[in-house]
């Protein structure tokens, strides 16, 4: 496991060094100067060229890659061009409130999928099963902006029920649970269906296994047989769109943060893209393909966990 591990750290370096010369060439390509949002709107030609060559803009593309990459080497992900502060430090405010944001999201929609799939395979061609499925569609279909603004014009100012704006506190307060419940149902409603349509379908093909069959034989109980024999070697396909959705949740928290006002990652990104902030968004880009690749290498690790013949 150990081994599998570390090669799969290796192949996350060409990952990101592709990640970083992408979202380095996004940025170069897309409209604005740094230089001018550095000096602001009023400042003179003059002004504008010397902090240029400040910057190193005059410079080739593949110099500026270069000493960009290297100063990244060197923990320094530069200086926001708008409020003039660390990027490291802006980061850092904001990974914490975008994790507890996947949190809450994902420990009651993982659950929920996998009790919905397993209980649809378990009663299949019954009315529980059928309204298992048009779930699961509907949380396929619908975008998660959808849900979050339907959340917060129903629940959040027609009701007045729960905050809708802002993060009032950390998870361990009345406060913060309170005000993270309707962004944590926007971004794990639209996990729900996904996981429970695969759950619901991996359950159904080992269900017809022949250990599963001889474990009926042996007069196993119904639950007994679908949680151990079932269930365990239906999880690998499950977990395989686990790591990808996870993923894509890091996609749909810019959303929900933007919608909600949350102050995480993602609502410093669009915030960054949007004020032509250059260096914030190049480490919000990172910060976002880091999660990503933690949670693939997560995933691979729960495949020797789930599938002991990987482990040789």
């Amino acid at each position: 496991m150990l081994r599998q591990t570390l090669l799969r750290l290796l192949l996350a370096i060409p990952v990101m060094f592709g990640v970083l010369l992408i979202g380095f060439l996004l940025m170069q390509a897309g409209p604005g100067d740094a230089a001018i949002v550095r000096a602001g709107p009023n400042a003179t030609q003059d002004v504008i060229e010397a902090i240029r060559i400040e910057m190193g803009l005059d410079k080739p593309l593949y110099v500026q890659f270069a000493i960009y990459v290297w100063q990244l080497l060197q923990g320094n992900f530069g200086v926001s061009l708008i409020n003039n502060v660390p990027v490291i430090n802006e980061l850092t405010n904001t990974i914490g409130p975008t994790l507890e944001l996947m949190f809450a999201s994902l420990i009651w929609a993982i659950p929920l999928g996998i009790l919905l799939g397993t209980l649809g395979a378990r009663y299949q061609r019954t009315l529980f099963d059928r309204f298992v499925m048009a779930f699961s569609t509907a949380g396929v279909s619908v975008p998660v902006f959808f849900v979050g603004l339907l959340l917060v014009w129903g629940v959040g100012f027609k009701l007045q029920w729960l905050p809708f704006t802002g993060r009032a506190g950390p998870l361990w307060t009345l406060e913060g649970v309170r005000a993270i419940i309707l962004p944590a149902l926007t971004l794990g409603g639209v996990f729900v269906g996904p996981v429970a349509r695969m759950t619901r379908t991996a359950v159904i093909d080992v269900l017809g296994a022949d250990h599963v069959r001889t474990a009926r034989a042996k007069g196993l109980a119904g639950h007994v047989v679908m949680m151990r024999h079932a269930l365990r070697n239906a999880l690998i396909p499950v977990v395989t769109l686990l790591g990808l959705q996870i993923g894509f949740l890091l996609g749909g928290a810019v959303v929900t943060e933007t919608i909600f006002s949350w102050p995480g990652v993602g609502r410093l990104a669009v915030g960054a893209i949007l004020s032509s902030d250059f260096p914030m968004a190049q480490g919000t880009i990172i910060i976002l393909a880091l999660g990503f690749i933690f949670i693939n290498l997560t995933v691979d690790i729960l495949y020797t966990a789930l599938d002991p013949r990987l482990r040789t």
